[in-house]
């Protein structure tokens, strides 16, 4: 009985450092059957008080194996992880701050798993300083996360055109990426206006309302598992001088009137999700993009999941 004490000591710990290893379970479908077997195994051997030296071997045998299949069967282990080279690499832009930034941080947060369960790589950036050639030649997908089409140094704006123009990469914007006007100082970009349908922002819903977006475009990839119709809470919807139907693909449009509350600020015909089929590079622009809270929103995450694997080219 001591051997077989000095046994146990030696090898629980053992058992426990096996745990740890393993960490937390993401998905324990191949080692379940494994570790539930163990569990039935070891009850069978019993506790009596004349159960074998050879009884106790078992019960650590069944455990130690339990554990092992655990640690080594879980997919999208630790291990795994650190050893798959990312699919592609997409580049962020985001504001550094104001009123957009709680977007841009859950879109980070949402972007950090999004991208680990489906194996490729984000990098962000607050400004355009280090937009180039070489700079986009890095990325198969670059997000515009509410950062203006102003402000921007005259080499990025030339490298972006030349990316987008020769479909170097897909594109996907939000919300802010259509303030086309004369804002803070800065012109309209008249190429982004273009990209954009040729519109110009009128004015935005202060108040915000909730609306219904109806889908238009049901068998376009990204909007692949949306419903026909879905709420979105709280935005501050965008009006234009012109409805951008005539220049773009739209993908999905908001109901005016379901707005609740009801509002006079209207443009009747309404896009707010779209795509250039005129340019290289695949593109959507996605209208909702104010509050963090969309994260929360399966339709929008669903939209954002589907934009990105479709317009990296995946």
């Amino acid at each position: 009985m001591k051997r077989e004490a000095r046994l146990r000591h030696r090898t629980l710990p053992l058992a426990y450092l096996l745990l740890l290893l393993a960490g937390p379970p993401r998905d324990v479908s191949c080692g379940t059957t494994f570790l539930v077997r163990s569990a039935r195994n070891l009850s069978n051997l019993g506790d009596s008080p004349q159960m074998s030296q050879r009884g106790h071997l078992g019960r650590i045998t069944l455990l130690l194996a339990g554990l092992l299949a655990a640690l080594f069967c879980i997919p999208g282990s630790t291990f795994a992880a650190q050893n798959r080279t990312p699919m592609f690499r997409a580049v962020a832009l985001g504001e550094r701050e104001g009123i957009h930034r709680p977007f841009v941080e859950a879109a980070k947060t949402w972007l950090a798993r999004f991208s680990r369960e489906n194996n490729f790589a984000v990098d962000y950036i607050e400004d355009t300083a280090k937009i180039d050639d070489k700079f986009l030649s890095k990325y198969a997908l670059f997000i515009q996360l509410d950062y203006p089409p102003y402000n921007w140094t005259p080499t990025a704006q030339a490298a972006f055109i030349k990316y987008i123009e020769h479909g170097k990469g897909g594109w996907i914007g939000f919300h802010h990426a259509t303030l086309l006007g004369e804002f803070d100082g800065f012109p309209i970009w008249p190429w982004f206006q273009r990209f954009m349908g040729g519109i110009r922002f009128k004015e935005y819903i202060a108040t915000f309302v909730t609306g219904r977006v109806t889908v238009e475009d049901k068998t376009h990839p990204v909007m692949a598992g949306v419903p026909s119709s879905f709420i979105i809470e709280n935005e501050e919807w965008y009006t234009y001088d012109v409805s951008p139907r005539a220049n773009v693909h739209v993908l999905a449009s908001v109901d005016e009137n379901s707005y609740t509350p009801p509002t006079d600020k209207k443009m009747g015909d309404h896009p707010v999700i779209w795509t250039n089929e005129h340019i290289k590079a695949r593109n959507v622009y996605i209208f909702m993009g104010h509050r963090p809270e969309h994260f929360h929103n399966p339709q929008f995450t669903r939209i954002f999941s589907n934009a990105i694997l479709w317009a990296a080219g995946r």
